[in-house]
């Protein structure tokens, strides 16, 4: 995995679907909802979400009550759709891309299914809010970057600047978000790397950016040392309203 074990070489600015997930199964635990289905994508980005809803569900003596995959690229979700729904589960997360999720999404509601879909950050909120158009309405996403739609943070207020001197050739959304944070992170380690005096390498990057410290960027806060390059934990929710939109 790119997390684990530690590799020096490897920068995370985003937080680990662990975090994702785990918010998630707090989230819907809390609401006193504890029958959690998993809907995953067939390979490993799909089975490293499925493992951190099981984590987080064992931290608290749960397990999910039923798990079903759909292969990369496809669509094809009866089989998984039979099998979650005869659970009755109280909500399904799903750990897919946004084809999947979203052709479970109808499938599943067409079985009757009332409960709430829980998607993590991958799936392409955007994407997904496009391919689901009214039948989004009420799913939830995790985010782990702050909302490119809301100006009061400082870092969104100037990722929607840095758009407009672009010519807005570039669509405001979480992806975008994230990659302009990203970018962020990645001149401030430039910065201290030129700052130590012995020119820019690899390793003058590397120590560079992990003297980064505890800081924030534009108020988004990060954390890099010798020991730890994972940046950040920041997870929050949004919700898919059915009109294209994403509401947190």
């Amino acid at each position: 995995a790119l997390r684990q074990p530690f590799n020096r070489l490897i920068f995370h600015v985003r937080a680990s679907y662990y975090d994702e997930t785990a918010l998630i199964v707090r989230q819907l635990t809390n609401l006193g909802l504890k029958k959690i289905a998993v809907f995953y994508q067939n390979d490993a980005y799909g089975k490293a979400g499925l493992d951190g809803v099981t984590r987080a569900l064992a931290d608290l003596k749960l397990a999910p009550v039923a798990t079903a995959t759909v292969e990369r690229n496809s669509v094809e979700v009866k089989a998984a759709t039979d099998k979650l729904m005869a659970a009755k589960p109280d909500a399904v997360v799903q750990i897919a891309a946004y084809a999947g999720s979203a052709a479970f999404v109808r499938s599943a509601r067409k079985a009757g299914f009332g409960g709430t879909f829980y998607n993590v950050s991958f799936v392409g909120t955007q994407a997904l809010a496009d391919e689901l158009g009214k039948d989004g309405a009420g799913v939830v996403v995790s985010q782990v970057v702050p909302s490119p739609y809301q100006p009061s943070r400082q870092i969104t207020r100037e990722f929607l600047e840095a758009i407009k001197k672009g010519g807005d050739k570039v669509q405001a959304n979480y992806s975008s978000m994230e990659g302009y944070l990203a970018a962020r992170v990645f001149s401030e380690g430039l910065r201290q790397a030129q700052a130590g005096g012995k020119g820019l390498t690899r390793e003058s990057f590397i120590t560079g950016t992990e003297a980064i410290g505890n800081q924030t960027i534009s108020g988004f806060p990060v954390a890099f040392s010798a020991t730890s390059h994972a940046a950040s934990k920041f997870v929050e929710m949004s919700m898919l309203t059915g009109d294209g939109r994403v509401r947190t």
